[in-house]
C-alpha cells in the first residue's frame, strides 16, 4: 500500500493527504451542521425542531458537569440565535467551516 509503518511516525493528516481520504470526523461534523440547518428550514411542522429544543420537565440538567446537548456546540459557533441563522443559507454555509474546525479539535 503506502509502505508506511508506525516507526515512520507519519501523522494521520499526512497519510490522508497522500491517499486523498477524507477525515471522518470532518465529514460527520459537516453532515451534522447541514442536517441541523435543514431541520430548521423545513416548513412542514414535523417534530424535528421540537426534539432539538426539548427540555426536561424540571428544566434542569443533572448535578456536576452535565452531558452536552446535541445543539450546544452549534450554539457555540452560531450563537444563541442559531435558528434564525439557519434560515439564511448563505450565513449558515459561512459558519460551517468554523464549526467543523471547532468540532474536530474537540473530538
Amino acid at each position: 500500500m503506502l509502505g508506511v509503518s508506525l516507526r515512520d511516525q507519519i501523522r494521520n493528516v499526512e497519510i490522508r493527504r497522500r491517499t486523498r481520504v477524507t477525515d471522518i470526523a470532518q465529514r460527520v461534523a459537516e453532515l451534522k451542521w447541514q442536517w441541523a440547518g435543514h431541520i430548521f428550514r423545513r416548513k412542514d411542522r414535523r417534530w424535528g425542531p421540537e426534539v432539538l429544543e426539548w427540555l426536561p420537565r424540571t428544566g434542569k440538567r443533572s448535578v456536576g458537569r452535565p452531558p452536552t446537548r446535541w445543539t450546544d456546540d452549534i450554539k457555540r459557533v452560531a450563537g444563541s440565535r442559531w435558528i434564525q441563522a439557519a434560515q439564511n443559507r448563505g450565513i449558515w454555509r459561512s459558519l460551517q467551516k468554523t464549526y467543523i474546525q471547532l468540532w474536530t479539535s474537540i473530538g
